[in-house]
């Protein structure tokens, strides 16, 4: 392997969370920079990178089902003089651990997501030590984010985490296990970070955390700042048209935060804020340190902060313990929000978290039912909000080419993706566009 080859190709497939999307895209920046180039094919990859995510059920069946079919494309390039190094980042290494060489012994390398800036320096020794199954979960003291090339904007639309771990510690989440506590990025970096995304094409940041607004980095007088300041800050910056800021905690919803939504203009109408479980005896069983009636709180102060923000969520179905009636406060709760969008899920063991020891664990057919009843009604409100849109005028940011000729995709300030035919010049610039129909999925509209 060649590693300043020019030629030489790498191929990234990412799982999961925003936050690895961020973590992908700072891996592929460190391998440009030692002179690969990006394939969409993972045939024609020179370097075979899977990052991975371990929240959701079979997380590891699905990353080596994967490794499988790369072996396959391995051993085929090999028949032609060609060789392939396979990696596995993220979640899933911090959680597996040896089991990945065990399993999979050709992979040469994994790293947990805490480690990846050590991606060139592994590079290097399997290139010149033949070295192979190298496994590196440290928690190291030194920060990733000090080791990282300077971020550079790919499009209209960028990540930039500030804030990373969890020291919530819900009993089904295996996040401060594989992502360790809570870390915060000092401001100036934060605001260096960005300013450089700005001056390379971005006209929108999305502030990425774990539980982003538990951020707590420094200034540079060393006092500790909240997100509320950060995002204050980032308004500041010129150049930024949109502000957007995920995951958040509903506990660490603070006023500071709420008035952000009234005060700052280009902080988006839109806030996805988890709530899981609408049932408080759920809640107190999963360590949420919010109950039903403390959430709608503050989905009411943040409405009255702006009339126009819309909520997303997260759910859980199926949790150990689960009744009819705790099931039943979950509607209740989402008939009270009226969610524009909605993740939701049945809940699966996640082996080493206290849930999965449970007794009372629901049985899958039941989860399944419930499942089924929560998505139809969250899939019919976002259907009536986004056909609520025919007729209105959107800003909307162009980040993707459709699938057919002549057609963009942008998103509105709500995050609904829209489908324009439009030339391919207006990509990453927000334009205003009129709606004029609208699926549960998205929505079709005119460059006004």
């Amino acid at each position: 392997m060649k590693i300043n080859a020019m030629k030489e190709k790498y191929f990234i497939k990412t799982y999961g969370c925003q936050m690895n999307v961020y973590d992908s895209h700072r891996m592929a920046m460190m391998l440009e920079d030692m002179g690969y180039e990006k394939t969409d094919k993972q045939a024609d990859a020179d370097f075979v990178l899977f990052n991975t995510c371990h929240i959701r059920e079979k997380a590891a069946e699905k990353l080596f089902s994967d490794l499988g079919r790369a072996l396959l494309i391995k051993n085929e390039r090999s028949e032609r003089g060609l060789d392939t190094v396979i990696g596995v980042a993220g979640c899933v290494v911090q959680a597996e651990d040896e089991q990945i060489f065990k399993r999979a012994p050709y992979v040469d390398f994994a790293l947990g997501p805490l480690t990846y800036h050590r991606l060139p320096e592994i590079l290097k020794k399997i290139k010149q030590k033949k070295q192979s199954g190298i496994l590196d979960t440290d928690f190291p003291c030194e920060s990733k984010f000090d080791f990282l090339p300077e971020n550079k904007a790919t499009g209209g639309c960028s990540f930039l985490a500030v804030q990373e771990g969890c020291n919530n510690f819900c009993t089904y989440c295996v996040v401060p296990y594989t992502r360790g506590v809570e870390y915060s990025r000092p401001v100036k970096d934060v605001i260096d970070e960005a300013k450089n995304l700005i001056a390379t094409g971005t006209l929108e940041i999305n502030l990425l955390g774990q539980n982003v607004n538990s951020y707590h980095g420094e200034d540079e007088k060393g006092v500790e700042r909240n997100l509320a300041y950060l995002l204050n800050k980032m308004a500041e910056l010129d150049g930024l048209k949109r502000l957007r800021y995920t995951t958040s905690y509903p506990a660490d919803v603070d006023d500071d935060l709420i008035k952000c939504h009234h005060d700052i203009d280009i902080l988006m109408p839109y806030l996805h804020l988890p709530v899981q479980s609408g049932s408080n005896k759920i809640l107190k069983l999963m360590n949420r340190r919010h109950s039903a009636e403390t959430y709608l709180e503050k989905i009411a102060k943040l409405r009255e902060a702006n009339p126009n923000l819309r909520f997303s969520s997260d759910f859980i179905v199926g949790f150990p313990f689960e009744t009819d009636e705790d099931f039943e406060k979950t509607l209740d709760l989402v008939d009270k929000v009226k969610y524009i969008q909605a993740f939701s899920f049945k809940y699966s063991r996640r082996p080493g978290t206290p849930a999965a020891e449970m007794d009372g664990q629901v049985p899958e057919k039941i989860k399944k039912e419930r499942l089924d009843i929560l998505q139809a009604k969250l899939f019919d409100l976002q259907e009536k909000f986004n056909k609520s849109c025919i007729g209105q005028s959107f800003d909307v940011l162009f980040e993707q080419k459709g699938r057919h000729k002549g057609q963009l995709i942008g998103r509105t300030p709500y995050m609904q993706n829209v489908h324009v035919h439009a030339a391919d010049d207006m990509m990453g610039k927000i334009l205003k566009v009129k709606i004029s129909d609208a699926t549960t999925n998205s929505l079709q509209g005119e460059v006004i």
